[in-house]
């Protein structure tokens, strides 16, 4: 069994923690990993970076402009990784748009997460249809999970297209907007949660954009599966540093 799928049956609520590859340092990405996991991060989304990064918001690409100038390329992450399950044992997710994956072959990206342990994808520029009639199968073969996003507006039609074709969890964005920390959730994207919560779909949910602190990740894990924390993850490393990643992780599950 994938080990999202594994992480996914725990009896807890999941905490994901989205970091850009190769930031602040471009030798950054495999201590950052490891001080994740060491401190009781449940999954790993590993953000490659990209140039025009569209769901992002301000803090990410800002450190993704940086990784690129770093040196940060799809073949370096994959160096970087290559002996990541030597000590690393929870599910590592590849969080990046279509483009870098379409250039570097779609099946010798896939091939290639399955090599180093990589347990799935999110791709938000990747049209769900596109992935079922092209990619699905390709991503199937080498083991992968894609995980898609919905927003606020997704038509139930399309959550329930998604639901039947996902396998492992659907990632729900807070809000229409990018990407970005907020001091808490409206009724509006409460509401939003419980209605989905209600779909009782076959695949868990897990909530991100706006969690940054305890708060808004109580709020947002009462009615799903667990919460991603980006934004004010990078803006921690960015004012801390990697060596101060304890107290963070601590600050938001104490």
């Amino acid at each position: 069994m994938n080990r999202i799928n594994k992480k996914l049956q725990e009896n807890k609520k999941l905490l994901s923690i989205y970091f850009t590859a190769g930031y602040p340092k471009i030798n950054d990405t495999v201590s950052i990993i490891q001080d994740l996991e060491k401190n009781g991060v449940d999954m790993i989304e590993i953000g490659l970076p990209f140039s025009d990064p569209l769901a992002d918001g301000p803090t990410i690409q800002a450190s993704s402009t940086q990784a690129l100038k770093n040196g940060m390329t799809t073949e370096l992450l994959f160096n970087q990784l290559k002996d990541i399950r030597k000590t690393v044992d929870i599910p590592l997710i590849i969080m990046g748009y279509f483009n870098p994956m379409f250039q570097y072959g779609v099946e010798a990206f896939c091939k290639k997460c399955q090599e180093i342990g990589i347990d799935g994808l999110i791709i938000p520029d990747l049209p769900v249809d596109v992935y079922h009639e092209e990619y699905q199968v390709i991503f199937e073969k080498y083991g992968l999970t894609n995980v898609f996003l919905i927003t606020p507006q997704t038509s139930e039609e399309r959550i329930r297209y998604i639901d039947s074709i996902s396998n492992g969890f659907i990632y729900m964005v807070s809000s229409a907007s990018t990407t970005g920390a907020q001091s808490g959730f409206g009724e509006e994207q409460t509401s939003y949660f419980k209605r989905i919560a209600d779909m009782n779909l076959k695949n868990p949910q897990v909530i991100g954009f706006g969690i940054s602190n305890n708060d808004t990740f109580t709020q947002a894990t009462k009615h799903a599966k667990g919460a991603i924390i980006g934004s004010a993850f990078v803006k921690h490393v960015t004012n801390e540093g990697v060596d101060a990643i304890d107290s963070f992780v601590k600050s938001i599950l104490e």
